[in-house]
């Protein structure tokens, strides 16, 4: 059985910084695309960046650009997502993600898609306060 779990989340003014933790067990990260999103009250969930098994490319919405780093350590089966300059409006929890399918083909550019995401984890709830 494949948990996810994240960790990182809280409470922190608008300008600050938050790094997000994913590790699982019943699963390895090593050759899985994974992804972090992010749901707030009444919106849709949405991608907020994704990284290749290699970890040389990733993949960030617009809203996470230039803020945001996804990075992983598959030695110790673990997902980043470090976040500066924080805004109100990131507020939401925050799910890590991976895909199923191992060798799958990675995008820069495309839309990060929750339908592409099998595994994920509980959440972690961000409140930014302004």
């Amino acid at each position: 059985q494949v948990q996810m779990v994240e960790s990182g989340g809280g409470l922190v003014q608008a300008g600050g910084s938050l790094r997000l933790s994913c590790t699982a067990s019943g699963l390895t990260f090593r050759g899985v695309i994974m992804g972090w999103f992010r749901q707030a009250p009444g919106k849709e969930r949405e991608g907020v960046a994704s990284i290749s098994p290699d970890g040389d490319d990733t993949n960030y919405a617009d809203s996470a650009e230039g803020r945001f780093t996804i990075s992983r350590y598959d030695g110790k089966n673990a997902l980043y997502l470090q976040m500066t300059s924080l805004k109100p409006e990131d507020t939401a929890v925050y799910y890590c993600a991976a895909r199923t399918d191992r060798g799958g083909i990675f995008s820069i550019t495309a839309p990060i898609k929750s339908a592409d995401f099998g595994y994920w984890g509980q959440g972690t709830q961000v409140t930014v306060s302004s």
